[in-house]
């Protein structure tokens, strides 16, 4: 069987997909207040189109899939895809990245779904007004209910906090506090350019070293050995039952070892989260294409994947990076 392996010998096994441009929350790092230009529902992939793309990646040695949006849970009939998807016996990982919002009502059929294993929960503040600032709606009461129900689940829980300088740095602390009695992963992201007008003005750079100082100015840490293709540095703390973990999104110190496509919800490839696109699969499925035309694409689509995020983004055709990551695809 045919494999996809890049030109610097890293083999893609992990797949983001996009299942909706559209999100609920309006947060400030991702899209700016009044939204963004959503594309007519046509215009997005269909359920059937995805499975496809799917299961011919599966054939082609991907076996973990992360679906994002937008706000997944915001499509009509999200949960009856993901059983749709559970049936692709080459899948062993489906994976969710959620906003909370709108999961509270599935998490017992989430449950059920044995490739569904972990959700991602972003949450920015533990603060119910600073949480609404952010988002600019106010959902705090229900999002923070969900992170107690999964926490409680069987599914493995990821918290996800994008650092924003000047906004919610002083909660460091709180989040890794969280991980002493609550068996789960707090996941610290540096902020990225992508809220669909360019990157915010910054008073301050909190990269991966400096999140690290700040955890360290309260906590004894322990690096935890990790998967070559993990996107996190973890960490161990002293008789904590959770752990915590740093991505270090913007600095791109984890790229050698990548093993990540994504494709958007209006189904453009795309090596990178830093590149502008290379392929529309939409257009190509919908023009005729067959399975081998498929795989044939995506062995030679992969040998064009850049060596990191720096070169992706040196050879962006639209400029700089200023599309929202509800476009891209989280």
């Amino acid at each position: 069987m045919s494999k996809l392996i890049d030109a610097f010998g890293r083999q893609i096994s992990y797949v983001r997909l996009a299942v909706t441009d559209r999100c609920n929350l309006r947060c400030q790092y991702c899209m700016p207040a009044h939204g963004i230009d959503i594309v007519d529902r046509k215009e997005l992939l269909t359920y059937k189109e995805m499975y496809r793309i799917i299961r011919v990646l599966t054939e082609l040695g991907v076996n973990k899939v992360r679906l994002t949006g937008g706000e997944p849970f915001v499509r009509k009939d999200f949960m009856s895809f993901l059983k749709m998807l559970s049936f692709n016996d080459l899948l062993d990982d489906i994976n969710i990245t959620t906003n909370g919002a709108l999961i509270a009502n599935h998490i017992s059929d989430l449950e059920q779904l044995q490739k569904v294993k972990n959700i991602n929960l972003s949450i920015d503040s533990l603060q119910a007004e600073k949480f609404n600032q952010i988002t600019r709606r106010k959902v705090f009461d229900e999002v923070y209910k969900t992170l107690e129900r999964l926490e409680k689940s069987t599914l493995n829980l990821k918290l996800n906090m994008v650092i924003q300088s000047g906004i919610n740095t002083d909660e460091i602390t709180d989040f890794v506090a969280l991980t002493q009695d609550k068996n789960m992963a707090v996941r610290f992201i540096e902020e990225m350019p992508f809220n669909g007008k360019g990157q915010r003005e910054m008073t301050e750079i909190w990269n991966y070293k400096r999140i690290l100082a700040e955890i360290k100015t309260k906590f004894k840490v322990t690096p935890i050995v990790s998967e070559k293709s993990s996107t996190s540095r973890n960490f161990s703390i002293d008789k904590h039952q959770g752990t915590v973990g740093i991505i270090p999104a913007f600095t791109r110190t984890i790229c050698g070892d990548c093993n990540r496509i994504r494709i958007t919800s209006t189904g453009m490839f795309k090596n990178c989260l830093f590149d502008d696109g290379v392929f529309n699969l939409r257009d190509f499925l919908r023009n005729g294409a067959s399975n081998d035309d498929l795989k044939n694409v995506f062995l030679s689509l992969v040998k064009e994947k850049p060596k990191n995020g720096f070169v992706a983004e040196a050879n962006r055709k639209k400029g700089d990076v200023s599309e929202s990551m509800s476009t891209i695809g989280g």
